[in-house]
């Protein structure tokens, strides 16, 4: 068993391998010291120990939520969830059954939003994770998660890694190796972006995330096959679904990806609950971070960044164009509608630091595209000569 990446915290063990510790963005390094827990999280933290505890008494089992990963050759960044279960649940009947949906694994049964919100996680599980042919051992964090780098001798293409609990339950989450000859791809938000959720209006988007039916959610028209069309050039190129939404709402999202032929790759969301500094981590934060860490992880890649007009995607944008203009090959906003403008912001037209973000991203050299849906998009990029006719 062995492991890499020495800057990641771990253990070592008996066996003479390395435990690693799934770590989050900001955490410090081990031997540091600590800033005091916010007490928000120390309560969640302490109400999740005594619901461990009581459905652990009732014959409850560590199950995993295995989410798709990317890496290059070298190394992959493996994401999954750890959850209790009932004993007589079938692992195709959990929440999450499905969050690999978009990365072409078999299909799963649709659910309303709220079951995939009823879980129960578990902190500090520890996962052996099977990736080709090393086996490496990690530990999930206080909110039940896994997301780490491991070494990796897989080539170029998409691959199945496999976790297995120490109560015997086996996972399989699929990670796309992006080929070091690739030299673009894409980054989409999900929201408004890809499926009609009209955030961040709290009514509008719990009744569309807890209580509406996945299979009533709307899509974007056109955006699928204008994805298809950027990656026709190389099908090679990654995809990637960046949201600022709740990895609970993972399995909902991959089988709404699959059944209206978005391309298949990994999500990025996050976790809505408390964190170490306050009652909820930072949506903004949690994008520029991603983008960042694309940056960093895949410096060959130029990236398009999809997103909408209707949050805060035109600005992040702007401000990845500006900090990395070698690395941002185009900019490309959805415009939401009238209507859908009032129900996200409560105002009929995109705010004014939007349109001077666009503006800024234009200065630095990257083409910014606007369109209401993926036709008009698609039309725009090749007016621009940014696509083939």
């Amino acid at each position: 068993m062995t492991t890499v990446r020495p800057h990641r915290p771990g253990h070592a063990r008996s066996d003479g391998s390395t435990v690693l510790r799934a770590a989050r963005a900001g955490a410090r390094p081990t031997g540091s010291a600590r800033p005091p827990v916010h007490r928000a999280a120390r309560w969640e933290d302490a109400f999740d120990r005594r619901l461990a505890a009581v459905l652990r008494r009732r014959g409850w089992t560590v199950r995993i939520e295995p989410y798709a990963g990317y890496g290059a050759p070298g190394w992959v960044r493996v994401m999954a969830r750890t959850l209790l279960a009932a004993p007589v649940v079938r692992d195709k009947d959990l929440p999450g059954a499905g969050a690999t949906a978009q990365a072409g694994t078999r299909a799963a049964p649709s659910l309303r939003g709220w079951r995939s919100f009823a879980t129960a996680q578990v902190a500090g599980a520890e996962l052996d994770v099977t990736v080709g042919d090393r086996t490496h051992r990690v530990v999930t964090d206080r909110g039940g998660y896994v997301d780490t780098l491991l070494e990796s001798d897989l080539p170029p293409g998409w691959h199945d890694v496999v976790l297995r609990t120490q109560d015997g339950d086996r996972a399989v989450a699929p990670v796309h190796v992006v080929d070091p000859e690739v030299r673009y791809g894409i980054v989409s938000d999900i929201d408004d972006t890809v499926v009609v959720t009209r955030l961040p209006r709290p009514l509008v988007a719990a009744w569309n995330v807890l209580v509406r039916h996945e299979n009533a959610r709307e899509p974007v028209p056109g955006m699928a096959d204008l994805y298809h069309r950027l990656l026709a050039a190389d099908p090679r190129a990654p995809v990637v679904y960046l949201s600022t939404g709740a990895w609970n709402a993972a399995p909902t999202l991959g089988r709404f990806l699959r059944r209206h032929g978005y391309p298949a790759g990994p999500m990025l969301l996050t976790d809505w609950g408390p964190t170490n500094t306050g009652w909820f981590r930072s949506g903004p934060e949690h994008k520029r971070a991603q983008l960042r860490r694309l940056v960093h992880e895949l410096p060959d890649v130029h990236w398009i960044l999809v997103g909408d007009d209707g949050q805060r995607d035109p600005e992040i944008y702007a401000e990845a164009a500006r900090l990395f203009p070698d690395h941002v090959r185009a900019v490309v906003v959805r415009q939401l509608t009238f209507g859908e403008h009032v129900l996200a912001r409560g105002l009929p037209v995109q705010g004014p630091a939007g349109v001077r973000a666009e503006r800024a991203a234009e200065r630095e050299g990257v083409p910014v595209v606007l369109g209401a849906d993926g036709s008009a998009i698609l039309r725009q990029m090749r007016a621009r000569g940014l696509l083939d006719p």
